[in-house]
């Protein structure tokens, strides 16, 4: 029982800390919030980042209410999943140290399933437009664009979104995630 419940936690929470940091990626990559599935997360995250954005101003181009609520959702997942499991509350620098990692992790696998899709979408739809495909690729631009300016397309094939996956893979297993 312990098991299924601790599953569904982690599950909610991993949905939430999704959306949140969905949200602060697509304002770093500056995507247009027009579009209805951007205009979705928004709303869907709005209950937390309006309240906190009335004593976090923004630095530049970084949202930090949005970066806050990231962290504060990771830390709260980190110890309701702790606490669910029965285990004992960690020290402040020990779930400091697990939020973040928690957060890395949520970055490289939003952005690995995002170039994947990608892919799959310029096999299935090249050209064709969809808001998914457009947030998707304002997404991913932003890091494949480096790639492609080292590796150009060869014989019409653009091979930075398997430089950009294998990099990430190196990450994760690196970073022991």
């Amino acid at each position: 029982m312990t098991n299924a419940f601790g599953y569904l936690v982690d599950a909610i929470i991993s949905i939430i800390l999704f959306l949140f940091m969905m949200r602060l990626l697509l304002q770093l990559t500056r995507a247009d919030f027009r579009n209805p599935m951007a205009r979705g997360i928004m709303q869907l995250t709005d209950w937390l980042i309006m309240p906190l954005r009335k004593v976090l101003p923004p630095i530049g181009r970084l949202d930090t209410a949005s970066l806050m609520a990231v962290l504060l959702i990771a830390g709260a997942g980190i110890g309701l999943a702790r606490l669910v499991q029965g285990a004992e509350i960690l020290p402040a620098d020990s779930w400091v140290l697990a939020s973040l990692r928690l957060c890395l992790q949520t970055v490289l696998a939003i952005y690995f399933f995002a170039i994947l899709v990608s892919v799959i979408i310029s096999w299935v739809a090249p050209g064709g437009y969809s808001p998914a495909h457009q947030l998707v690729d304002a997404l991913t631009t932003p890091v494949l664009r480096p790639i492609r300016s080292v590796l150009p397309a060869l014989g019409g094939f653009d091979f930075s979104p398997v430089v950009a996956l294998l990099a990430i893979g190196f990450v994760q297993r690196l970073l022991g995630l």
